[in-house]
């Protein structure tokens, strides 16, 4: 995906998650996301914070001890008391934008919203489909970054190969399934492996926990 096409998704996404929102009957906000401790409404909190730029992140990381995920933690909780409305009115507000946070690349806004999206929606019940592309893209950046996924590492002995794109990586025995469940899967999110099939996927079961992205997300 080029420069365009990478916002262009982005901004889809963003404004397709909003809307998702804006559906939700006030229990739902409430539901336990897949993030471990986080509700939807956390997750929804903590994406209207990806702009948020060093002069507001260091005073946050300080708070926190040090701490990124306690820090990542706390700021969402603290965004998530404002009001439904107010939490989907901030996505939509950055459809159009190209910032993305100090140190990241132009695909963690990417990464963000395809995973947190299904963060949402999974529990709900809700159908929100990942575009194959985009999830490849996503994929390549969350296998090659290390820190905070380790993905390579915790997938070690197996290949993974996409039925709906050209994304593979890894070696070994094979698990293959649609693009977007072997992003979750990549992410640390149990939940893509119900959607995988393959000689390997039974090495997935003893694969060590995975953090999730900036919401805790943990491997049950």
């Amino acid at each position: 995906m080029d420069g365009d096409e990478l916002w262009t998704t982005i901004d889809t996404e963003r404004s397709t998650l909003a809307d998702l929102l804006e559906e939700l009957a006030p229990a739902e906000w409430e539901h336990p996301s897949l993030c471990a401790g986080w509700r939807v409404r956390d997750v929804a909190a903590h994406l209207t914070l990806a702009h948020t730029g060093a002069a507001s992140a260091l005073p946050a990381l300080v708070r926190a001890r040090g701490s990124f995920d306690r820090m990542v933690h706390d700021t969402a909780c603290a965004a998530s008391v404002a009001p439904p409305a107010q939490l989907v009115a901030g996505i939509r507000a950055m459809v159009g934008s190209r910032r993305h946070a100090v140190g990241t690349t132009q695909l963690e806004p990417l990464i963000d919203v395809l995973v947190h999206g299904q963060d949402i929606a999974v529990p709900l019940g809700r159908e929100r489909a990942v575009p194959p592309a985009a999830a490849a893209a996503a994929a390549t950046r969350v296998w090659s970054m290390g820190w905070p996924f380790w993905a390579r590492r915790r997938l070690r002995g197996v290949q993974l190969v996409a039925t709906d794109s050209d994304w593979h990586a890894g070696s070994g025995p094979v698990v293959q399934g649609s693009t977007g469940a072997l992003l979750m899967v990549l992410t640390g999110r149990r939940c893509g492996v119900a959607q995988l099939s393959g000689p390997g996927v039974v090495e997935l079961a003893g694969a060590p926990a995975g953090r999730g992205g900036g919401s805790g997300a943990r491997w049950p």
